[in-house]
């Protein structure tokens, strides 16, 4: 993975600007992120099972997510700023490490504090993964960071769109023993990642991560404050719709509709699929476009759609849910770039401080919504958490991604 930039100056590849775009690294990326993911897309997608074998309530279930994504979610931001300034290649494939082990605990764990700690192993694994992972796409990205972005994040939303499907054949019809087989997955993430880490440290020299860390935007301190608040609260609206989904919406499938295990992580299926080729689209379009744009019809845009989905029958539910997850998945690769932009030289601590948004108020609006449904309904949460984009009006606070 060899490129010619000895006689690049530092902070223009510093800036991913003058460098070139290193495809193979950041499909390398976005493959390590799909088995990451996949991998924590099995837990949901057996609720149900250790919901009937445990005698779980929904509020049990929504700690499961807590504890998984509180324990990604506090880590990663911490992970960014120490390696924005001290680089720690050999992370990655540790990282993934951490994730094997959680993995075959849950496999063979027997009681509900045993399935809390696999879980915790797991989110500690994808707090190292994020931040690092993510700044390797940025570099090899050759300044088309939007594309970048959503290469790697597509990765990730297509692993949680297989993982409920492997789920369903592997786990489903033979019990939770054979979660152990994704094992192999997380084996061979540790290889990915074990070589990514080696093209990262034989580029430390080239990418001088804080070189060139100026702001070009020309907005105030309090400026860039305000606007990171802003995006923090939409991705607040984003994520604790999405926890709805990937939580309770096979749930909601067979209490509305009827429907079997395997029929309703079939819609689950559906549903992430269309997260992740929302994702894809995102990143690029935001780069020609701008980001603000895409933000504005990503969030605010799918508030039609979430409105109506408590009220529909079964193929109209199948068929908004796709649009809704479509539409709301283009906005996270523009708002993290977005937020890159707006404090350069902290890639790493920007990527693990909104990866870390995501899984914090995802974890915390899972048990939430656990909770609601426990006492009034999963209906309810489904038309409760309906409002939630209307947060997109939000948008009108950022500056313009011109200026940035």
């Amino acid at each position: 993975m060899s490129t010619r930039t000895t006689s690049l100056p530092p902070a223009a590849t510093a800036a991913g600007q003058s460098s070139p775009l290193v495809m193979r690294v950041i499909c390398a990326c976005a493959l390590a992120h799909l088995i990451n993911d996949l991998i924590q897309a099995v837990l949901p997608s057996i609720y149900p099972m250790l919901k009937a074998n445990y005698g779980l309530t929904f509020t049990q279930v929504g700690l499961i997510t807590l504890t998984f994504q509180l324990t990604a979610s506090l880590l990663q931001p911490w992970v960014g700023y120490h390696t924005d300034r001290h680089p720690k290649p050999w992370l990655l494939p540790a990282g993934s490490l951490c994730t094997l082990v959680g993995i075959l605990m849950l496999a063979f764990v027997g009681s509900f504090p045993a399935i809390l700690l696999a879980s915790g192993l797991v989110g500690i694994g994808s707090s190292t993964f994020h931040p690092e992972t993510s700044r390797i796409a940025r570099l090899a990205s050759g300044g088309r960071f939007g594309l970048a972005q959503s290469t790697f994040q597509v990765g990730g939303n297509a692993g949680s769109a297989f993982g409920p499907l492997l789920a369903a054949a592997i786990v489903i019809p033979f019990g939770q023993g054979h979660v152990a087989w994704f094992g192999l997955f997380a084996a061979f993430a540790i290889l990915v990642l074990y070589g990514l880490s080696r093209w990262y440290r034989n580029h430390l020299a080239l990418f001088k991560l804080k070189a060139g860390g100026r702001a070009t935007h020309g907005l105030s301190k309090g400026r860039v404050t305000f606007a990171l608040v802003v995006l923090a609260l939409l991705v607040f609206s984003k994520y604790f719709y999405m926890a709805s989904f990937t939580s309770y919406f096979t749930f909601y499938l067979i209490e509305k509709f009827d429907l079997s295990i395997a029929s309703s992580q079939l819609h689950l299926f559906l549903f992430l699929g269309a997260v992740a080729a929302g994702t894809f689209f995102g990143g690029p379009i935001g780069d020609r476009i701008g980001r603000k744009t895409v933000i504005w019809f990503s969030i605010l845009g799918v508030a039609p759609f979430t409105l109506a989905l408590p009220y529909v029958d079964l193929f109209w539910t199948g068929v908004l849910s796709m649009i809704i997850g479509f539409i709301l998945a283009s906005a996270f690769s523009a708002i993290v770039v977005f937020a890159q932009e707006l404090v350069p030289g902290n890639v790493g601590m920007i990527a693990g401080v909104f990866f870390g948004l995501m899984f914090g108020f995802g974890g915390i609006g899972a048990a939430l919504l656990g909770h609601l449904a426990d006492i009034h309904g999963i209906e309810y949460v489904y038309k409760l958490c309906s409002f939630l984009p209307l947060f997109g009006i939000l948008t009108v606070l950022l500056p313009s991604t011109r200026g940035v």
